[in-house]
């Protein structure tokens, strides 16, 4: 667990050293690179841009073993049901600091319970805004489409997110406001309720009554509460739909979304939410692995930059030198990738699932391409320079994360069986005759020495570093299909 390399990393610091957040950076990227629950890892990654939480928090930036643990929590219930992760979730202390229900009150005459995680779990972790059929298209009235919840639906349920605050061994004021003695374990285990601060009138959303409570009863309210956000029709296809553009395609068909989501909705057995369930039915689809779709204008969709670095470090089976994987911020899109795992800019992702490029093709066509919006002109450049450094080089602190390239290396003198080998480990075969072509002229160019040994060598690394930048360059890798 990425938690476990926490604990263990913060027993070697000596100094006063502190844990800090390339700590979290190091376990994301080994795992990334070596885990051998590869499906695992990436379902989680894509969770984690569904239930967000962000580094750039500073109280989470302070606090790596939280984010460490909450990773864990998505991982966790990767493969379990969709209400147990939405309640693991809603009680994990670093959703609750990044969204400000940990500590929050019942009203009072001068105060209202804050509302930030009440509209952030409709909006962007269960139903969002608009109703959906099955097949994701939205539900209309009078040729205008529906709105899933009113500002009333928020204050009602902001009111269930009451009394929850940090774990620990008894239930005081001062442990509520996290003052005093402090669980040791309080970063990693799930919230518990304070019932006096937990709002005790009635608690009205979405078409359903907590009623009034004589005693309090937080745990109560949450049931009811994660219950009918979990039974909402507007969960199998507004997460489904999600779930299939971060895996997947930009653009699934209705027929896709709607076979994922009869898959949420039964599994099979008559269970609802089943993850299992739901990635069969989104990886196993026929337009998923349909080689016919291959040239759809619809079909594929952008890597986003940690995947086309992820991509890289598998095929090519990069190690540590360190052992640690020193993977450090990778923000900057002019000097480095753009995108650091877990350090989202604000709840809302990286980007928008309805992202549109403007003034594309993709627009015209009437298109969405969620990961667009990390593109600029910056950040294309950027990229570039970064991987042309790194394929050679090496990644991360002191070139921590390198490949050898033996078997690559050794195919370098029959440049055509070396471009079968990059083909095949990052675009599964897929290469066209054209960038086959311009690939193949350029090893050509690099001439292998038949008398200076050290020459022959370098110039062997050389093409192999030349198929495999110009492959991770080109438009055949960057989207996906």
């Amino acid at each position: 667990m990425h938690r476990d390399y926490l604990t263990k990393t913060a027993a070697t610091l000596t100094n006063g050293a502190r844990l800090g957040q390339n700590n979290v950076f190091e376990t994301f990227w080994k795992q990334a690179a070596t885990g051998e629950d590869q499906l695992r890892q990436r379902v989680t990654f894509a969770l984690s841009q569904i239930f967000v939480v962000s580094l750039q928090d500073a109280f989470l930036s302070d606090h790596p073993v939280m984010v460490a643990g909450y990773y864990d929590t998505l991982a966790a219930n990767a493969f379990g049901n969709f209400r147990s992760l939405l309640e693991a979730v809603s009680l994990h202390p670093a959703m609750g600091v990044y969204l400000t229900s940990l500590h929050n009150q019942k009203e009072d005459a001068t105060r209202t319970p804050d509302e930030n995680y009440a509209r952030e779990v409709m909006q962007l972790m269960s139903i969002g805004l608009l109703e959906l059929n099955p097949d994701g298209s939205q539900k209309k009235a009078n040729g205008a489409p529906i709105e899933t919840y009113t500002s009333a639906d928020i204050t009602g349920l902001a009111k269930v997110f009451t009394g929850w605050s940090w774990a620990g061994a008894d239930k005081s004021n001062a442990r509520f406001a996290g003052n005093g003695t402090q669980d040791p374990d309080r970063d990693w285990k799930p919230m518990q309720s304070y019932p006096q601060f937990h709002s005790t009138s009635e608690k009205s959303f979405l078409g359903v009554t907590v009623p009034a409570q004589s005693t309090a009863n937080p745990e109560a309210s949450l049931k009811v509460a994660l219950d009918r956000l979990f039974n909402h029709p507007n969960v199998g296809p507004f997460i489904g739909k999600q779930l299939i553009q971060r895996l997947v395609v930009s653009n699934p068909s209705p027929a896709y979304v709607a076979r994922v989501s009869a898959a949420f909705a039964n599994d099979g057995q008559g269970v609802r939410g089943d993850m299992k369930a739901v990635i069969r039915a989104i990886l196993l689809d026929p337009e998923a692995g349909s080689a016919t779709r291959l040239s759809a204008i619809d079909n594929g969709k952008l890597r986003e930059p940690i995947l086309r670095l992820a991509g890289w470090m598998r095929a090519f089976g990069v190690t540590s030198a360190s052992g640690r994987f020193l993977m450090t911020n990778l923000d900057d899109p002019i000097s480095s990738l753009g995108q650091s795992p877990l350090r989202s800019p604000s709840v809302f992702n990286f980007y928008r699932p309805g992202y549109v490029p403007p003034n594309t093709a993709i627009a015209s066509a009437g298109l969405v391409a969620p990961e667009m919006q990390l593109v600029g002109n910056t950040s294309v450049v950027g990229y570039l320079n970064t991987m042309r450094d790194i394929v050679p080089n090496g990644a991360g602190a002191n070139r921590d994360v390198t490949s050898s390239y033996v078997t690559e290396i050794a195919l370098a003198n029959t440049p055509d069986k070396l471009i079968d080998r990059v083909d095949l480990l990052l675009l599964a075969g897929q290469m066209t005759p054209m960038l086959r072509t311009q690939i193949l002229a350029a090893l050509n160019s690099v001439a292998i020495s038949a008398t200076d040994t050290v020459a022959a060598d370098r110039a062997r690394k050389n093409r192999v570093w030349l198929s495999v930048f110009l492959t991770l360059a080109s438009t055949e890798y960057l989207v996906q299909k």
